[in-house]
């Protein structure tokens, strides 16, 4: 029997490179593996549903989930995720010297209901008391989802083509928080500083408390195809957890390390040492507590128009963690 053709749209990342390259391929499927960035991939998932399989938002994908016409279904591999402590950026003129001090400033976001925006201000809301509606937000880019957000949220679109971080190095915004170091702060601008400076410490003494390592997006599979072909979510779920495990021993090989840094092996021990042997997991339960941290958080924001649970975004034959022998950890 043939295998079953089918298109990958996923960023180029080390975890996803066996996929990328066939060294793993998953039982049933030829694979057409479209490496792109993440926002390209979702905008044409989103609005043209044009992938048979692609990565997603997870916020954006939660949304979905909640008004019942989600046009896909999720597996539980996260090809991308980040702790966010270290993407908050301040003005150095505006007097804010905590997390506390952004109560009643305007704060710009590339957009809204992002994944990593979602993060951050549950952080702020939960362990900061600063809520969403506690600041004057500033849009830089328009919503993929055109989502009516609450009453009490004060939310501008930036002037086309400003750059939100050169809204924040003139002050016409008080702080930014972000899924990527803005331009100003790249260029040195005595202007622009993290509001963590130490934020990796930050973030280990926060994941150490909440068990929480946010997790930005997942992977996602046509529902035309899944229900047709239901055993492609747990093919491609295995497949991914593979090419991770090959990602990890790539990884290892210390005698020549295929990564352009000088201090590779004391960070990998260090992340292991936090986060277990498996410092990148997949599954439902290692990552329990980051994925209904996303989902309490999309539900306080009205992102969602109810209380999505977790056991509801992955295609049932996934929901089983994938054990050691068949390629999760190492």
């Amino acid at each position: 029997m043939s295998k079953l053709r089918l298109t990958f749209a996923c960023g180029p990342y080390d975890r996803t490179l066996a996929l990328r390259d066939g060294s793993v391929q998953p039982e049933g499927i030829e694979l057409n593996y479209i490496a792109s960035q993440p926002p390209d991939i979702f905008w044409r998932m989103l609005q043209f549903n044009e992938f048979e399989i692609s990565e997603m938002s997870l916020s954006n994908y939660a949304t979905l989930v909640s008004t019942g016409k989600a046009p896909f279904v999720a597996i539980p591999a996260f090809p991308s995720r980040v702790f966010r402590h270290g993407y908050f950026f301040i003005n150095t003129d505006k007097g804010i010297k905590t997390p506390a001090d952004l109560k009643g400033k305007r704060g710009g976001v590339p957009e809204y209901t992002m994944t990593a925006a979602v993060y951050m201000r549950g952080l702020l809301q939960h362990e900061y008391g600063v809520k969403p509606s506690d600041v004057e937000w500033v849009q830089g880019r328009a919503d993929r989802l055109g989502r009516k957000l609450p009453a009490d949220i004060r939310l501008t679109q930036a002037p086309p083509g400003a750059e939100l971080g050169d809204l924040l190095e003139r002050g016409e915004i008080d702080f930014m928080m972000t899924a990527n170091n803005p331009l100003a702060f790249r260029r040195g601008s005595p202007k622009v500083r993290r509001l963590f400076p130490n934020y990796p410490e930050v973030e280990k003494d926060y994941y150490r408390r909440t068990k929480i390592y946010p997790i930005m997006h997942t992977v996602v599979i046509r529902n035309d195809v899944y229900q047709r072909d239901p055993w492609v979510a747990l093919s491609m779920y295995k497949a991914l957890c593979r090419a991770k495990e090959l990602a990890y021993h790539l990884l290892a090989d210390m005698g020549s390390p295929k990564v352009s840094s000088a201090w590779l092996q004391p960070l990998i021990e260090e992340e292991k040492e936090i986060i277990g042997s498996d410092w990148y997991p997949y599954g439902i339960e290692a990552n329990r507590p980051t994925i209904e941290a996303l989902l309490q958080y999309t539900h306080e924001h009205g992102l969602t128009d109810r209380l999505v649970k977790l056991e509801e975004l992955f295609a049932p034959s996934t929901l089983r963690d994938i054990p050691l022998s068949e390629g999760q950890h190492v």
